[in-house]
């Protein structure tokens, strides 16, 4: 990164040079990070809505809460800051949910839903996560970003055995475009995608029941059984899966994001909008990798413009959440698969490149890798987590060979 773009990095910009900064290309990564992000995500809370005995107005006050905190907070980060700050829900907590909730009184989990949000609030008010993020070292960082995204960049070609025109084309024209115009190739690939599953008929637009968002209060009352079964669990999911690996993320990047404030403002963003469902307000990952890539933008510099329109994005869907989350349902789910794998391939390719330059640190950046991208969880916490610990112990036992061999 050059000394330019690190310096518009650190400087807040102005009204004046936000609107400088807007391009295409940032938009259209943003855009594309709100497509992957909730056409993947949506359908869990969906899920565990119903098992927890949810009715619709519920269900989308879930959604549209979530959606209203983490837009609207990532949106202002990211433009008062020029960082590229975004902002998600936790989806291993909507993961463990599914199951979770059944039997569980609805304000108990609510009561749950601000225990963990308060959790969190304490880690990054107290100053925790600065010093375990410095103690990263960036090739791991950047192992855990490509192994996190690799089953991204296989699933296009996966995707190619459920709809082979479909795919095939957006393959196509990402292909013209990196030769022609690529800084517009995500954008070219999203519009041929739609145009294509609208001419085949994939659209399943009958689904479509568009109401807007109620917001539904629910008071929070507070046990034992559920701070143990819930709480906890979300908590430490959140920071293991999400917290931690979306701000590795940014480092892998080149940003040096201050991670306790950040986790500290998820936390307060979680503990408001809890009582109208909300489970987890936390750091993205995924969506970030595509905000933060080269794709959004050259310059590293601009590319919180796609921060912000990935969090204006969900501001507006947070108006239509409970519709929205039908809608993306009627998407054809090779076209989210690919559209999320052509989008990050830059990410990927850069993320292998940093974590193989040091050939000191190569053996130990390979095991991140391998074991972020084996995809296995452990005591329901998800394989970014354990790649980096599994990397950082490699990196400890190394160092260690490495100075008593000298000494």
């Amino acid at each position: 990164m050059s000394d330019a773009a690190q310096s518009s990095i650190d400087l807040p910009p102005s009204r004046h040079h936000a609107r400088r900064d807007i391009s295409a290309s940032a938009i259209a990564a943003g855009l594309v990070a709100v497509l992957v992000s909730f056409g993947g995500t949506a359908v869990l809370m969906v899920q565990a809505g119903h098992t927890a005995g949810l009715d619709a107005a519920r269900i989308g006050s879930w959604i549209g809460s979530l959606s209203l905190a983490f837009g609207f907070g990532g949106a202002v980060y990211s433009l008062r800051t020029g960082l590229p700050i975004v902002m998600a829900w936790s989806t291993p907590g909507a993961a463990l949910l599914v199951t979770a909730l059944a039997g569980v009184p609805f304000n108990e989990a609510i009561g749950a839903f601000v225990l963990a949000a308060a959790l969190t609030l304490a880690c990054g008010l107290f100053g925790w996560i600065d010093p375990i993020l410095r103690r990263i070292p960036g090739e791991i960082a950047a192992a855990m970003l490509a192994g996190v995204l690799l089953n991204f960049g296989m699933g296009i070609f996966g995707s190619i055995d459920h709809q082979p025109v479909l795919v095939l084309a957006m393959c196509a024209s990402y292909l013209v475009c990196r030769r022609l115009a690529p800084r517009y190739a995500v954008l070219a690939v999203m519009l041929v995608a739609i145009a294509i599953a609208f001419a085949l008929d994939l659209m399943r637009l009958d689904l479509l029941d568009w109401r807007f968002t109620e917001f539904v209060w629910t008071t929070p009352a507070f046990s034992a059984q559920a701070a143990v079964s819930l709480g906890i669990p979300l908590f430490v999911v959140a920071m293991a899966s999400q917290n931690l690996p979306g701000l590795a993320i940014l480092q892998a990047a080149g940003y040096r994001p201050p991670a306790s404030r950040l986790v500290a403002a998820t936390g307060l963003l979680g503990l408001l909008a809890a009582p109208f469902g909300a489970h987890s307000v936390t750091m993205g990952a995924i969506s970030a990798a595509i905000c933060t890539g080269p794709e959004a933008h050259p310059d590293a510099g601009k590319r919180y413009i796609a921060a912000a329109t990935y969090g204006l994005g969900y501001v507006a869907l947070s108006v239509v959440a409970g519709a929205v989350a039908v809608f993306f349902q009627a998407l054809p789910p090779a076209l989210l698969a690919a559209l999320a794998g052509l989008a990050l391939l830059g990410t990927i390719m850069g993320g292998m490149a940093a974590a193989m330059a040091n050939p000191q640190r190569r053996e130990a950046a390979l095991i991140t890798l391998l074991a972020t991208a084996s995809g296995f969880s452990f005591w329901g916490i998800g394989s970014a987590f354990w790649g980096l610990v599994a990397g950082l112990l490699a990196h400890a036992a190394f160092e260690y060979k490495r100075a008593g061999a000298k000494a």
